[in-house]
């Protein structure tokens, strides 16, 4: 696998090393290799940059290189050694006669992003429980018929969440009889609805489930910008409603006669990935959990990194009067990594590289801090996304592992 990008000049093509996935890990220095190749015979001069993907965090490292290729089909390969690396993700810019940029890690597992919650934390989220868990569930079962099949029927489901929000989700129940694992699947931020492929797996309860305003709730929307709806007033944010409806899909799923609830996994990339840990963090049914590029993490180091949902949260701090340190104040109570720590289940996490939307920084903020058994992959080519083709069956086999009976 390589990096490639073009050179303007010329047939010229840049391609990263991969052999160490472009991390590395103690004792191992992290040597960056270019390796350069044309289809003619051709010279040049690129520099690279290799800068902290937080600005400030250290200082930059930087080189520039004449390359030769004799002959037609030749390759060059420039080194770049970089022993003084501290644990953290860097942007390497290469630029010249030939460009490209791309992410590289070193110590991820070492990168320290301290919880910052506030001191009534635990308070505020046990509140917000004892408020859910006051509303009954009114939980309502529709069967799609033409989206059932010979294994399992698929089912529109209802259910009543913090507030008196209804919220809908889709759901396949197997038609044999018997207890069933749960799976749930909880959705990215502003995501469309997927239809589940109904007899694939015929032994598991699919659950695909939505927050309130979003994915088969939608067309319920009353939020507008979920991110920005009452930022000023965290009794009253928008997650602290859409944290409570993962709970209560949770709520749903034990209310179903077929539903093994020693098996409840959960799953979700992007925003269903926080939701995923929050899950995980906020109620001890959950089995075993699989997020993967998590949304909502370490938000001061995140917003240091990408301008959205950065530019559109300031804005809307701005519009209403709040100082920076305000904003940043309320969002600690749903910064994912302050709950982080609370996970007692095993957790398996994914993160691209070269995720420009959740980078890998924001995503290792939540992993450091778990303290459960778990496990991470990095994709070291894969942007806001996982190469779903390796993801998948190691997430069926991760929560095989975990859900054996006894």
């Amino acid at each position: 696998m390589a990096c490639a990008c073009s050179l303007a000049a010329s047939g010229a093509e840049v391609h990263a090393d991969m052999s160490h996935n472009l991390w590395w890990n103690a004792p191992e220095v992290p040597v960056l290799r270019l390796i350069l190749t044309d289809s003619v015979a051709s010279r040049g001069t690129v520099a690279v940059d290799v800068a902290p993907d937080i600005p400030g965090r250290c200082g930059s490292v930087k080189a520039q290189f004449d390359y030769v290729l004799a002959r037609p089909g030749a390759s060059d390969t420039l080194e770049l050694a970089l022993p003084s690396l501290q644990p953290g993700f860097y942007r390497c810019t290469v630029s010249g006669d030939v460009t490209d940029s791309f992410n590289i890690g070193y110590e991820p597992t070492n990168i320290v992003s301290l919880p910052d919650a506030p001191a009534d934390f635990d308070e505020f989220w046990a509140k917000a429980k004892e408020e859910l868990a006051a509303v009954p569930g009114d939980f309502k079962l529709t069967e799609l018929t033409a989206k059932s099949g010979k294994k399992r029927k698929m089912y529109l489901a209802e259910m009543t969440s913090l507030g008196g929000e209804r919220v809908k989700m889709q759901v396949a129940i197997p038609v044999a009889d018997g207890k069933y694992p749960v799976q749930i699947y909880y959705n990215g931020y502003g995501a469309k609805p997927w239809e589940l492929a109904v007899d694939a797996n015929p032994n598991v309860i699919e659950i695909m489930a939505s927050a309130r305003g979003q994915f088969f709730s939608e067309a319920d929307n009353t939020y507008g910008d979920w991110i920005r709806y009452n930022l000023d007033k965290p009794a009253e944010y928008y997650y602290r409603g859409a944290f409570m409806d993962c709970i209560r899909a949770i709520d749903f799923a034990c209310s179903l006669p077929q539903a093994d609830a020693d098996r409840i996994f959960v799953e979700g990339g992007s925003q269903g990935g926080a939701f995923t840990i929050v899950a995980a963090a906020l109620d001890d049914r959950v089995r075993a959990a699989a997020p993967y590029i998590p949304f909502l993490n370490d938000y001061r180091d995140y917003f240091s990194i990408v301008d959205w949902p950065a530019q559109p949260v300031r804005e809307q701090a701005a519009k209403l009067g709040m100082s920076e340190e305000q904003m940043f104040a309320n969002l600690r109570y749903f910064d994912v990594k302050n709950l982080a720590r609370r996970i007692k289940c095993p957790v398996l996490m994914g993160i691209g590289l070269q995720d420009p939307v959740c980078p890998p920084h924001t995503n290792m903020a939540s992993y450091n801090l778990i303290e459960s058994p778990k496990e991470l992959v990095i994709y070291p080519q894969c942007g806001h996304w996982v190469d779903y083709g390796d993801w998948n069956p190691r997430r069926d086999a991760f929560f095989a592992k975990w859900g054996a009976k006894k």
